[in-house]
């Protein structure tokens, strides 16, 4: 019996083929596979924005590019000038600049 033509010997082969590790894709940015996507706000900046929501909180909730601002103290409909003092992946706190 030809040894790379056994039984065993083929099933180790296939168990091989099995435990490579799989690769991300070849436009992956991070290891998790998924794009980075980049803030349209940094921390630092002042933005002029209009509070188009509140939160349960009594946050201000303001829009900038489709990013979500919380500003304290504020009222809706208020138009403040804002400081960006933390970011999240998905929204930001701000601070009312006077």
């Amino acid at each position: 019996m030809d040894a790379n033509n056994c039984y065993r010997c083929r099933k180790r082969k296939m168990v091989d083929k099995s435990m490579k590790r799989k690769r991300s894709p070849r436009n992956a940015k991070n290891r998790s596979g998924r794009r980075v996507k980049k803030r349209s706000v940094e921390i630092g900046n002042e933005y002029e924005v209009d509070i188009a929501e509140i939160t349960p909180n009594g946050a201000g909730i303001a829009i900038i590019k489709g990013f979500l601002i919380l500003v304290d103290d504020t009222k809706l409909g208020d138009h403040v000038k804002v400081k960006i003092t933390k970011t999240d992946r998905m929204n930001a706190e701000a601070e009312i600049v006077t």
